[in-house]
């Protein structure tokens, strides 16, 4: 048989298999998305926690078993070296908590946490996963009584890029990654949307609880003003106030000590 006649046709079926193969893990994605919120909760001024939670679909854990855990591994590490703690939920699904004790802590935890230093002698990475860029800012001002914060967040999603083949869309990022910020203040708090890339949220118990859906494939920018009350504005404000009613009683519905102190002056017989 002439071999020319069927290499053409070997040529095509791989070029289909292939496509094949495509679909099928995009479809793979499609019914196991990965769920992944992430929220800063103030219990009082300047004290919280992050608070995360992870979800990936069991299609997708069993179609790459060995990434999702090793991933699911890694987080977990970076949890405990922040003074977190880890919950396992379940093989595919992990709750994460890291306390921190005032803004600077804030933003030194968040930003470590997902912007890890990778250490020098690792040449190896089986697999590698998409470079996100993430940036939280947490700006305070004292106002003797209140604290006003503005926290702003940019998160570069651009490159979780759209699955296709020959300029053919396959699967939308949008529809494997459904990805959450959600801040909870006790006062809650105002949006600001002035850039270009920025996210509208949507507010829960009267405002208290604001969360951003983001977007795969895109920058992301959350940018919000919150106050919360100043307990130590608020306490020296207290012992101030303490003083002076100290002092107007005194002078007020007590005899003056001097009148005690002065000499008696013998009077003339």
């Amino acid at each position: 048989m002439n071999s020319k006649f069927f290499m053409p046709k070997i040529s095509a079926l791989v070029k289909r298999s292939r496509l094949v193969w495509i679909v099928l893990f995009a479809s793979l994605l499609l019914s196991g998305c990965v769920k992944y919120d992430v929220g800063v909760n103030f219990n009082r001024p300047s004290h919280g926690e992050i608070v995360q939670h992870i979800k990936l679909g069991e299609r997708l854990t069993s179609f790459s078993g060995d990434s999702a855990t090793q991933w699911l591994s890694s987080i977990e590490q970076r949890a405990k070296q922040l003074e977190g703690k880890v919950k396992r939920l379940s093989p595919e699904e992990i709750t994460v908590t890291i306390p921190f004790n005032n803004g600077s802590d804030l933003e030194e935890k968040f930003n470590q946490f997902f912007n890890p230093v990778e250490p020098k002698s690792s040449k190896e990475a089986p697999e590698e996963l998409p470079k996100i860029d993430s940036k939280l800012n947490l700006a305070q001002n004292n106002l003797l009584l209140l604290s006003r914060n503005r926290l702003s967040y940019d998160l570069d999603l651009r490159s979780l890029s759209l699955i296709a083949n020959n300029g053919n869309v396959l699967v939308s990022p949008g529809s494997v990654f459904d990805l959450k910020f959600s801040l909870n203040t006790p006062w809650g708090g105002r949006s600001i949307e002035k850039a270009a890339n920025s996210i509208h949220p949507e507010t829960y118990g009267n405002g208290r609880q604001m969360v951003w859906k983001l977007q795969p494939g895109q920058w992301n920018h959350v940018e919000v003003v919150f106050w919360m009350p100043d307990f130590l504005g608020i306490g020296t404000v207290f012992i101030c106030l303490v003083v002076a009613l100290g002092i107007f009683l005194r002078y007020s519905f007590m005899p003056d000590p001097q009148t005690f102190l002065a000499p008696t002056v013998p009077q003339n017989q």
